[in-house]
């Protein structure tokens, strides 16, 4: 059974204060009330805290956020940066706090982060420079102020971005169930609705109440009882269309990305497709901007605190935990004052490797490997697990599968990372395939990709591949994975619909990325599987739009054929 999903779009503070009374209070020139006009005549609150008694402008450090924690943590945050020399800003999104709008997550971020920032840049504080720090949303409103670059931005310090449209509310075109409450904890008031963002037991028999009666995605709400317009705003757009390509840079928008980029992302973090795809896109259209990356074995919180002791009962290494808060002000001084790089950054990409204790790097996402294992999902059978094989067999066969949706006694795509390590994988579904021990010793380094060859007798498909390292001891390790719509493989901004029946190419990319040693003797274990369970949309394969699908679709089973000339390669380094 597939754990319950990490909520990805929630944010929690990843900084405790307590609040006490302080002597250095008096400091601080607080302006706890500014407002702020966008272009259209929205208004948007905010804050600026200055160190008293100085008159020169100084650089200044921008937060921009849905997130309204403003008596204590944004506020400590604020002084934090005037304590270092910095005059200290944050705004909240367009809706949020002392503005009268309403409240559209995403939508406005844009244009509203360059006004906000044109408004800094004019003030008598400010020296001209600006820097943005954050995570999660205040990750992607980062990445959106660069869409179009006000000239006073010089770096942004992205952690885990979100990038709406890939990664949350939808992965690969398939859209996550457990992101559905997130509209509410930051909607339904001016502040956050903890009351309603904590009701887990709410949410998930309301989850579970759909996958039982078999309802249509689109009709989520009215299971639960209360409207939810953000969520039916984002369902009606299944493609990676206008509506999420405008809100962050997309393909040429990237050429005119030239400040210095600090981005800081996790193994397992769940939105980590969002965060990288930044990169990806950088490095390709403009790969003269200095970019950099630190990333480790960290989930979508534990990247804001630099690391968490134990993810999802895995004991990390401990030389993976890190100052977050000082690598983001030593990037400051060093882009802003012309200090020093901070000591990690020794090449673009810096990755802790799992199982090692040591942080490498590498000048490139593609030079983080010098080699791929490239393994074939053969139909030869041994000791209850089909082989993986080096070696593509002369002759096409392949392995059928039936997944009757109507049944829900039962869940397909166990791919959750919650525990990495555990003695026993699913296996009574779906198909697991186990290679020969390794000869040597390697480190898995990066993103596996791979071609699924199939048939099926339907129109479309949900696709699941997960990649585990099983280690000598008979652990299984959870590295990886992926899952997509087959329709969206091609394009993910134009539906293709499948062929019934006939053999199809599914080729994928969009894996997560990990750094992990494996000792000699271990094997590598891949399990392929329909994507069916309570955790996201249901792919009936009727060719309709997903979210109007209901159980009624289910009259007939999905048939699949998987090929054995079907394939994965996974980036190794070779020491």
């Amino acid at each position: 059974m597939i754990k319950y999903l990490l909520i990805i779009f929630l944010s929690i503070p990843v900084l405790v204060y307590t609040q006490q009374s302080d002597p250095k209070e008096n400091d601080y020139n607080i302006q706890d009330s500014v407002m702020i006009k966008m272009r259209d005549g929205a208004t948007v609150s905010a804050i600026v805290v200055r160190k008293k008694n100085i008159e020169l402008p100084l650089p200044v450090i921008f937060q921009f956020t849905i997130y309204v924690r403003d008596k204590d943590r944004d506020l400590q945050s604020l002084k934090d940066a005037a304590d270092r020399g910095y005059v200290g800003v944050i705004a909240y999104t367009r809706g949020k706090r002392y503005s009268p709008n309403n409240i559209f997550p995403y939508e406005f971020d844009r244009n509203d982060a360059y006004d906000v920032i044109d408004w800094i840049s004019k003030q008598k504080w400010c020296n001209g420079s600006v820097g943005m720090y954050g995570g999660s949303y205040n990750g992607f409103t980062q990445w959106a102020a660069c869409k179009v670059l006000h000239p006073a931005l010089k770096t942004i310090v992205p952690y885990v971005a979100n990038r709406p449209g890939m990664g949350l509310p939808m992965e690969n075109n398939i859209f996550i169930n457990p992101n559905y409450e997130w509209a509410f904890y930051v909607a339904n008031n001016k502040y956050l609705d903890t009351e309603t963002g904590n009701d887990r037991k709410r949410f998930r028999e309301m989850m579970f109440r759909w996958w039982e009666t078999g309802v249509a995605y689109n009709k989520m709400d009215s299971i639960d009882g209360s409207p939810n317009k953000w969520f039916q705003r984002w369902i009606a757009h299944p493609d990676f269309d206008e509506y999420w390509q405008k809100m962050a840079p997309y393909k040429n928008d990237f050429k005119q990305i030239t400040i210095p980029v600090l981005a800081i992302d996790g193994y397992y973090n769940d939105s980590q497709n969002s965060g990288l795809y930044y990169l990806r896109e950088l490095q390709k259209y403009n790969s003269k901007t200095p970019f950099y990356l630190i990333i480790g074995p960290y989930g979508h919180f534990g990247t804001q605190r630099g690391g968490e002791k134990i993810i999802n009962g895995y004991k990390v290494d401990s030389v993976s935990l890190f100052d977050i808060k000082k690598i983001t002000y030593d990037w400051f001084d060093y882009v802003l004052k012309n200090g020093k790089k901070p000591d990690i950054l020794k090449n673009k990409i810096n990755y802790e490797v799992m199982g090692d204790n040591e942080w490498r790097s590498a000048s490139s996402l593609e030079n983080m490997h010098n080699d791929f294992l490239k393994f074939y999902l053969s139909n030869t059978k041994r000791k209850g697990y089909y082989f993986l094989d080096p070696k593509m067999s002369l002759k096409n066969t392949y392995l059928i599968q039936t997944v009757d949706f109507a049944d829900r006694t039962t869940s397909n795509n166990d791919y959750y990372p919650d525990p990495i390590e555990k003695d026993e994988i699913n296996k009574s579904n779906g198909f697991v395939f186990m290679s020969d021990p390794v000869k040597k010793s390697m480190i898995i380094n990066g993103s596996f990709l791979g071609e699924l060859n199939i048939s099926i007798n339907k129109k479309d498909v949900d696709l699941g591949v997960t990649l585990y390292e099983l280690t000598p001891e008979g652990k299984y390790f959870h590295l990886s994975y992926y899952i997509g719509r087959a329709s969206y493989a091609k394009d993910i901004t134009q539906r293709n619909l499948l062929e019934p029946d006939k053999k199809t190419s599914i080729q994928f990319t969009n894996t997560h990325l990990v750094s992990k040693r494996i000792k000699k003797g271990s094997r590598i274990v891949v399990a392929i599987n329909v994507n069916k369970n309570p955790f996201s949309q249901i792919n009936y394969g009727t060719g309709k739009e997903v979210s109007s699908e209901t159980i009624k679709d289910a009259s007939e089973p999905l048939i699949i054929k998987w090929y054995n000339d079907s394939y994965i390669k996974i980036p190794v380094l070779i020491d």
